[in-house]
């Protein structure tokens, strides 16, 4: 199958968030309406795709309705209200099941909603459903996830990134206009490069992680996706916020997102030092890749800024440290799916110990990759091995903050290619966990360093007409700069295709 963007529908669902807010505000369209529009399209096109784990048809047309009840009452709204949206499965929520893409958690119905799923209901945005990913977020294809395989929407061969694959293929399919992702390694911006989308990981701390089943806390943290820079900033501006229900979250302001947001698409970027990562770019590089960034470059140098050569030398050594300390708190984190709990129960026959029910359900319920991180972490972690292993890790992932706070000082943003490659066929990498992992070369020096960065679609690859990212990356709390330099892009680089 050749490489192909998908077409925009006309109507509803190939209107932009923003667009179809303000349609909706003016009474020229109804949540109701452009719920179920959504809803339609999933059944139509969905089955080729397996974006979606759990269509919630009901509640969402429920929650748009209320939302027509506010307009008409003239009520003030949220600036996305009655926009509907598609939610990583990795979010818990009490009126769907939250599974994880795991057999684990099969069926399994959360008793609370997660921070950031209160805060979607509470701005009127109706959940469309749960979106499939990599079991417990482990992985960067969606091939890892129990039930199925989620396709790109350019080309069905090939994977939609990972973790977060269902919510970039929904995006990118038009089944919803805005989507959720989370971002442990990459996981909202490597999907949103391979299907030209856009996703942004904000700053560690500024969007709630209550609710969010953990794979590393240390590392995970949800985000906004969209198909323009302006959607994704104001979906960020709904989510982002202090949780005191959450221990790693941040109580600082958060700065006028939206406003850079429009402000980068109607001014230059005069003023904006830009700079290139030396160590993001070069050998093992698709050449198709590298001429798109390249191109992003002169277009970001055309709209005024300053281009300057950046060297961080300790990003050579993310993903080493980057699989050990996650693998480290997988072992942590998953340690609770214990068949004692909640979820999967195996073996529970009355012949069996406690100990021998918990490890047949874990054999049972654990897919490869999960069981694979696990026995990494808990190696990295035993007596013996945690200073050689885990304690050099978090010494590197130190060396690496500090090369972006140098950076820092003297460039206002970093950009590097998203993904050094474009998508992948499905299967092709599915016997060769290190080349999976290296997919991710780029997007893991951020998450060690907790700072911010966005993916913004940078056209398509001469190579094989496959999408490709542009990643921006920025000091944490400062991620207006992301959406100011993104926009400026967004608008030199034009329609893609």
């Amino acid at each position: 199958m050749t490489a192909q963007q998908p077409a925009r529908p006309e109507g509803i669902t190939g209107l932009d968030a923003s667009d179809l807010a303000a349609k909706i505000t003016a009474k020229e369209v109804s949540a109701v309406e452009a719920t179920q529009a959504h809803l339609d399209r999933i059944a139509e096109v969905d089955g080729d795709l397996g974006a979606f784990l759990h269509v919630g048809s009901e509640a969402a047309l429920a929650a748009a309705a209320d939302v027509d009840k506010a307009v008409a009452a003239g009520e003030t709204l949220s600036p996305l209200a009655g926009v509907p949206i598609a939610l990583k499965d990795v979010f818990t929520t009490t009126d769907a099941p939250t599974t994880c893409g795991s057999k684990i958690l099969e069926g399994w119905m959360s008793p609370y909603d997660a921070t950031l799923t209160g805060k979607l209901r509470g701005a009127g945005i109706p959940i469309l459903g749960k979106t499939n990913m990599d079991e417990f977020a482990m992985g960067s294809s969606t091939e890892n996830s129990a039930y199925q395989v989620t396709r790109n929407p350019w080309d069905t061969t090939k994977i939609p990134g990972g973790s977060g694959g269902g919510s970039a293929a929904a995006l990118a399919s038009y089944q919803a206009p805005l989507a959720i992702g989370t971002d442990t390694g990459g996981s909202i911006r490597q999907p949103a490069a391979v299907t030209a989308t856009v996703g942004v990981k904000p700053t560690y701390g500024t969007v709630s992680r209550y609710g969010l089943v953990a794979c590393a806390s240390s590392l995970d943290q949800g985000g906004p996706c969209g198909r323009t820079v302006l959607d994704t900033a104001l979906l960020h501006q709904v989510i982002a916020g202090h949780d005191p229900a959450d221990s790693t979250s941040i109580d600082a302001a958060i700065p006028d997102i939206v406003a850079a947001a429009k402000t980068g698409a109607q001014q230059d970027l005069s003023g904006v030092k830009v700079g290139v990562v030396t160590e993001l770019q070069g050998e093992g590089y698709q050449p198709g890749v590298l001429a798109s960034f390249n191109a992003a470059v002169g277009q970001l140098k055309e709209r005024g800024a300053e281009i300057v050569e950046v060297s961080c030398p300790h990003f050579t050594y993310a993903l080493g440290a980057y699989y050990l300390i996650l693998p480290s708190e997988v072992s942590s984190n998953l340690a609770r799916f214990d068949a004692m709990r909640y979820g999967l129960r195996v073996s529970d026959d009355g012949e069996h110990s406690a100990e021998q029910v918990m490890a047949a359900t874990r054999a049972a319920g654990f897919g490869p990759e999960v069981k694979r991180r696990i026995i990494i972490g808990t190696y990295a972690l035993s007596a013996g091995y945690y200073d050689a292993y885990y304690g050099q890790a978090l010494k590197v992932r130190t060396l690496i903050a500090r090369d972006f706070a140098k950076a820092y000082e003297s460039v206002d943003v970093l950009i590097s290619p998203t993904t050094p490659t474009t998508a992948f066929t499905i299967g092709e990498k599915a016997d060769d966990p290190l080349a999976m992992y290296l997919f991710d070369l780029c997007t893991l020096p951020v998450n060690l360093a907790g700072v911010c960065a966005m993916s913004v679609p940078s056209g398509t690859s001469a190579d094989d007409g496959m999408p490709v990212g542009l990643q921006i990356m920025a000091p944490a709390l400062a991620d207006d700069r992301l959406y100011r330099v993104g926009a400026a892009y967004e608008a030199a680089r034009g329609p893609i295709g």
